[in-house]
């Protein structure tokens, strides 16, 4: 068992672990794109994900390695993302995915320290904008639509102390 994750119960380590990917998934959903804006948007998610194991907190490191490798798809391998996440109900997903960070921000408040909430936090918000900015959802030279915009705010929002 790694280090941090002998803080938490099995339940509050999956919700810490999944959580990235619930986020790439919420963002992507946030607008209906193309298969191919789709799939570039899961391979900029994964990639905020894995730059996680280099972030220089250890928390986050732990996290993102344990994640990647329960994906079995490291962009540093050359490994294909799998096929994205595609909820039914895209804004009740996005409202799952924000009260699940909310959890885990409490969660973390109350288990580790401030340093390691807000590498946590950055974290998630760093790979809904990496989504949202991977495939130019936006009408002209709008690059991100309200929609992303509002995930991306109420995932702010659900972080902030």
């Amino acid at each position: 068992m790694q280090p941090y994750q002998s803080r938490f119960t099995d339940q509050e380590w999956s919700l810490l672990v999944g959580l990235p990917e619930s986020v790439l998934s919420a963002a992507s959903a946030a607008e209906t794109d193309t298969p191919r804006r789709t799939q570039a948007e899961n391979e900029a998610g994964l990639e905020a994900i894995s730059d996680g194991r280099v972030l220089g907190n250890k928390l986050v490191e732990t996290i993102a390695s344990v994640l990647i490798e329960r994906l079995g798809a490291d962009p540093e391998l050359g490994e294909e993302p799998a096929v994205a996440i595609v909820p039914d109900d895209p804004w009740a997903y996005a409202n799952e995915t924000i009260a699940r960070a909310r959890a885990a921000r409490a969660l973390l408040t109350a288990k580790v320290g401030k340093g390691d909430v807000g590498a946590y936090c950055h974290w998630l918000v760093t790979v809904a904008e990496r989504v949202i900015a991977a495939a130019n959802s936006g009408v002209g030279t709008e690059r991100v639509t309200p929609a992303e915009f509002n995930f991306v705010h109420r995932l702010n929002v659900a972080l902030e102390d």
